[in-house]
């Protein structure tokens, strides 16, 4: 392996494994109503929402071959079936692949 890659892994994983240790240290000392923690949970989900938007209008890869009406069918799909099976993300999730490809190799 190349040495630059090998630098990457260990940077990478020292800036991932660094953040849980602190996450874990500093957890009894946050409170799951503050304001702060709050804050930080609508900008967790801010930024997935964002990323999942940007991978459904401006797709790469394989994704990008499809259409835009499939990519839609199969985000009211997936959402119709999360909020059937109570909030679970398991279900809309593997649903949401099985329905891609299928969409994709029927139309």
């Amino acid at each position: 392996m190349s040495s630059s890659i090998v630098l990457a892994i260990l940077a990478t994983s020292f800036a991932t494994y660094l953040s849980r240790f602190l996450g874990v240290v500093s957890a009894e000392k946050i409170k799951e109503t503050s304001k702060w923690f709050r804050w930080f949970n609508c900008l967790a989900y801010s930024t997935l929402a964002a990323l999942i938007a940007r991978s459904i209008i401006f797709p790469a890869g394989v994704l990008s071959e499809s259409d835009y009406l499939i990519r839609f069918m199969v985000i009211i799909l997936s959402i119709s079936i999360f909020y059937i099976t109570k909030r679970n993300l398991v279900y809309p999730t593997v649903f949401s692949a099985i329905i891609l490809a299928l969409l994709n190799n029927y139309f």
